[in-house]
């Protein structure tokens, strides 16, 4: 919060010299604005200043400001620098972001499709959230009736742009259907003994992505241990982006694109009920190429682990059970012997299955 006050303050500072006459519809000098880009940047190094210097200490007459009273003081002269630096750094910042959102207008298929992609092939790493960001928040330009300068895709949805929803919409089909019949699929193709588990798992991180859009619960499911399912999951996800904006389909949310989002939004949005047939249709091809790729390659999704990997499990669960069996006796001792005797109590339990 500390850096954010200062830079703030640079940029307000530093405006007229940096974009000296140049004014905004109201005639008022124009401002520095780099959006939440500046927030990120600060939150980045608030908190790498706080892991550096939170436990610091200073000679004795400068004690008071040690370790944590530290920081904030660090953040703030850092505050001054970086928004020193950044603002002379605002025109050119200014002028690549204007270039890429006029790439974007003149083909939001490809540039829809693309974000579309990207966004879910970060989603491992976390960076998504700084490409959400950039696109949500700070590329395109509207003009309301009072004559200000809206930015992002998200922000001009809400304040009327009627262009808006490039980056927003291709997300609906994906998350209120696709993902839903990606996770029958893999309840489908689960071993009999597993399908109880697995289909409790899938039914709610299915039912969660098709109501409030939250997707990660089911994605980690087969991210890393089926991670070709993922990578064709981000490329249809391209594909729905790059389709709707053919279409000419304009949605948004305020949280993420599942079914409440939808329903509030739906007076806003341009051309909404095509999301329905094209995420029906989606949904389909989810579960037939899950299904085939699922059995095609023997991945191990939730539910098909190999036997040896789930028995490999019951001896730790029987030696916690052993030793809870000799806990409860009173036996509560951990040296070695209280181990033996774990282990021999579990040896004869072993036998006798």
């Amino acid at each position: 919060m500390v850096g954010y006050i200062v830079i703030d303050g640079v940029f307000k500072a530093m405006s007229p010299i940096v974009l000296e006459g140049k004014t905004d519809p109201n005639g008022d000098q124009s401002l520095i604005n780099y959006g939440v880009l500046a927030g990120i940047v600060m939150g980045l190094l608030s908190a790498i200043l706080w892991q550096r210097f939170y436990r610091t200490k200073l000679p004795d007459y400068l004690g008071f400001f040690n370790g944590r009273r530290l920081v904030p003081i660090l953040t703030a002269v850092t505050g001054l620098l970086v928004g020193v630096l950044m603002a002379f750094l605002y025109p050119l910042f200014n002028s690549g972001l204007n270039w890429v959102g006029e790439a974007v207008a003149s083909n939001t298929v490809v540039g829809g499709g693309i974000y579309g992609a990207a966004n879910r092939l970060l989603i491992p790493t976390g960076l998504h959230h700084i490409l959400n960001s950039a696109v949500w928040f700070l590329i395109g330009d509207y003009q309301n009736a009072s004559g200000q300068i809206i930015r992002g895709d998200l922000n001009r949805f809400f304040a009327g742009d009627p262009t808006a929803g490039t980056f927003m919409t291709g997300f609906f089909p994906i998350m209120m259907f696709a993902l839903p019949a990606a996770a029958f699929a893999i309840w489908r193709n689960a071993k009999p003994s597993q399908k109880k588990l697995v289909g409790g798992i899938m039914l709610s991180t299915g039912l969660t992505a098709f109501l409030t859009g939250i997707t990660e619960p089911l994605e980690y499911s087969f991210m890393f241990v089926a991670w070709p399912l993922y990578v064709i999951h981000a490329l249809l996800t391209g594909t729905s982006m790059a389709l709707v904006n053919a279409l000419g389909i304009h949605d948004g949310f305020t949280f993420s694109a599942g079914f409440f989002d939808y329903v509030l939004n739906f007076g806003k949005a341009t051309n909404a009920w095509m999301l329905i047939p094209i995420g029906l249709a989606y949904a389909l091809i989810y579960y037939f190429l899950f299904s085939f790729v699922i059995k095609k390659w023997n991945l191990r999704t939730p539910g098909r682990e190999e036997e040896a990997e789930v028995a490999a499990g019951e001896p730790d669960a029987a030696l916690l059970e052993a030793e809870m069996a000799l806990a409860a006796e009173g036996d509560t001792r951990t040296d070695a012997p209280l181990v033996a005797e774990v282990e021999k109590k579990l040896d004869k339990e072993l036998e006798g299955r």
